[in-house]
């Protein structure tokens, strides 16, 4: 039997999506989700050009037709011209969560001063919760781990998936009662 709590990780990245390169940011997302989380999921999985319309396209289709509780996106968070991941969830998103990208960037700012560049941010659509995070697999490691113990909690709160975290590797904060 299938679980039936969705998950999506969607990796953006031009050279990712032509085959220039393997695509190690998501996947190692992936592998994280896996190793953090206790509740089975069924995983969502793509990686798509960095391209504004396909990025919202994806995000919908992913919240909306797959049902995801929770989409993880890797890379398109930087300054380049090409950067468009945060325009694609601010456009797709009704409610903006600015506390993930404040503390991404601050977590970030204890290894590299070009923290300050990035752009990721988090939002919700219906039920799902978005979650834009760099496209560098130690950033992912570094970032994800910095918001995941709210994520649970935020989707009890908008009606989301229960998410059950492996407390060895991954402590989720619920308050009390």
């Amino acid at each position: 039997m299938e679980p039936s709590v969705r998950l999506g990780v969607l990796n953006i990245s031009d050279r990712a999506s032509a085959g220039v390169y393997a695509d190690t940011p998501g996947q190692a997302c992936a592998a994280l989700l896996r190793e953090w989380l206790r509740t089975p999921f069924t995983l969502e999985y793509k990686v798509i050009p960095d391209e504004q319309p396909v990025i919202e396209a994806e995000l919908r289709r992913m919240a909306d037709e797959a049902g995801c509780g929770l989409v993880v996106t890797t890379g398109g968070t930087g300054p380049a011209p090409r950067d468009v991941t945060p325009e694609a969830t601010v456009a797709v998103c009704s409610r903006m969560l600015p506390g993930f990208g404040e503390l991404m960037r601050a977590t970030s700012l204890r290894y590299v001063p070009t923290a300050i560049l990035s752009r990721q941010t988090a939002g919700i659509r219906g039920r799902t919760l978005i979650v834009n995070l760099p496209g560098r697999p130690k950033a992912i490691r570094e970032n994800l781990e910095a918001v995941f113990p709210a994520i649970p909690y935020c989707l009890d709160l908008i009606g989301g998936p229960r998410l059950e975290t492996n407390e060895a590797v991954m402590k989720a904060f619920r308050p009390p009662g």
